[in-house]
């Protein structure tokens, strides 16, 4: 049997003037903001307590919606807004107003989904007149009283409004005052989701959201917050 030999090791000889590679630059990642957005729904009136579908009627709060927007000035803590806008709707005005809330603008972009021929009425209501199983998510609106807007109109709005906030969120955290589905909505285009997303996020009259960032991903921090 023939012997074995033993391996040997033969040194690499490198040029000593030659740069020894560091490690590789890490990549530049987008621009990410540090501050939260609050989206704060108004508070309770007449018709979301009959659950009628409530877009640009501007209906006042119950004393019910009232005391819950006053509820609102302590959530969520700890926050100081450097910008605030609300829908001019007085439902949002008024919650904004009895949260403590200093409103800086008032954007047209943040009133409700315009509902058209389905404005006032109910989903059952709307169901029972179609005989199929609505909804203003998957079937949209017809034209009424008002023109009536596709989702997609509405995630329009939505992205005119975030386009418009996005720079002060990098100085701080903002609030927008608004409504259940138009807010649903634009949760939905800043989670980077197509807009019919918004369906599977209820949002409670007097309740607030807090959307935010971890590393690059946008996040859902709460949801449906009152105190």
């Amino acid at each position: 049997m023939s012997p074995v030999r033993a391996s040997r090791t033969v040194p690499v000889v490198t040029d000593a003037s030659s740069p020894v590679p560091g490690p590789e630059p890490a990549l530049a990642g987008p621009a990410i903001p540090t501050g939260r957005l609050v989206l704060m729904r108004h508070g309770e009136t007449s018709w979301s307590r009959t659950g009628q579908h409530t877009g640009l009627t501007d209906l006042p709060l119950l004393p019910e919606g009232e005391e819950a927007a006053r509820q609102l000035a302590h959530v969520p803590e700890g926050m100081r807004f450097v910008h605030v806008r609300s829908s001019p709707l007085q439902r949002a005005r008024c919650t904004a107003e009895l949260a403590g809330l200093v409103v800086d603008e008032l954007d047209p972009d943040l009133v409700e989904w315009d509902y058209g021929a389905y404005e006032g009425r109910s989903t059952a209501d709307i169901r029972a007149e179609l005989g199929y199983h609505w909804t203003v998510f998957e079937h949209g609106v017809l034209p009424g009283g008002t023109p009536g807007e596709t989702v997609e109109e509405v995630s329009a709005r939505a992205s005119r409004v975030l386009d418009r906030i996005w720079p002060r969120l990098f100085d701080g955290d903002v609030c927008l005052v608004g409504h259940g589905h138009a807010l649903r909505v634009l949760a939905a285009v800043y989670l980077r989701q197509a807009p019919r997303f918004g369906a599977h996020l209820t949002f409670e009259v007097g309740s607030v959201a807090v959307l935010a960032h971890h590393h690059e991903d946008p996040v859902i921090e709460a949801w449906n917050r009152r105190c």
